[in-house]
């Protein structure tokens, strides 16, 4: 199950924590990979260990195409370079995100347009861009990583919950306009992932993190590599517009 064998997909945010893993969870099933990022240095160290622990046969292996999201010309310029660089692109995962916390009030112009930038606006981009090439094709996946703070919100993070329960509406929307083509579009939605962030935490905050969750732990970026894979193989082909909550029980949505 979960073949993805002759299938290619293009990965924004490769190189950070859930993206690495998305990229292992999809290289793994057998796709090749346009890993995209925009720290340059970082995406290639991370491509060349991917072809070293996951080798993929066909042309080069693995790719990268360095992409500043917050730069409109270079985001529109991405997924042609990915469609030149894989001949097709099945699958699309827009991973990337970054946050400019800040209470409301607090909140500078320049912390909520850069957010919803790259968190909203570039998602949209890439989403359209790879509207035209997945309905010629009749098939595609699109998978958006959103967060569970786009449906229960959080204090000190109003941007960034905007643009994430923002991708939500916009994939559902774009989920009925493509369904008929063979298309799926999906979210997945992280609850507390246990990265280099958390790991820097103390003992105390991490107990009142895991405190909140069922489960009792934090999850881990091959929890949300597993659940993109399965949105992208072709088990997956009558679920489209939904949003796959993986929070360990945090927040039981429907």
């Amino acid at each position: 199950m979960f073949d993805l064998k002759g299938m290619t997909a293009l990965v924004t945010g490769a190189s950070g924590g859930i993206g690495s893993s998305i990229a292992y969870a999809l290289a793994r099933q057998g796709a090749r990979l346009a890993l995209s990022g925009s720290n340059g240095s970082k995406l290639r160290a991370f491509r060349e260990q991917l072809n070293e622990d996951v080798p993929h046969h066909d042309n080069d292996g693995h790719v990268e195409i360095t992409c500043n999201l917050s730069d409109t010309t270079q985001v529109e310029e991405l997924m042609p370079a990915a469609l030149d660089t894989l001949g097709k692109v099945d699958i699309l995962v827009n991973n990337a995100g970054i946050t400019r916390d800040n209470l409301a009030m607090r909140m500078k112009d320049e912390e909520w347009d850069e957010v919803i930038k790259i968190n909203l606006e570039s998602t949209f981009r890439l989403m359209r861009a790879s509207a035209r090439p997945m309905m010629k094709a009749r098939f595609g996946r699109i998978i958006n990583i959103t967060s569970v703070v786009g449906a229960t919100g959080n204090p000190g993070q109003m941007n960034y919950c905007a643009a994430k329960a923002g991708v939500v509406g916009m994939s559902r929307s774009m989920a009925q306009e493509l369904a008929a083509r063979g298309i799926t579009v999906n979210c997945v939605a992280p609850g507390f992932i246990r990265s280099a962030m958390t790991d820097a935490l103390d003992d105390k905050q991490k107990d009142a993190i895991n405190g909140r969750i069922p489960m009792g732990r934090m999850g881990e970026g091959d929890d949300i590599g597993a659940a993109v894979a399965y949105l992208a193989s072709k088990e997956a082909g009558y679920v489209t517009g939904q949003v796959l909550h993986v929070n360990g029980g945090m927040a039981m949505l429907g």
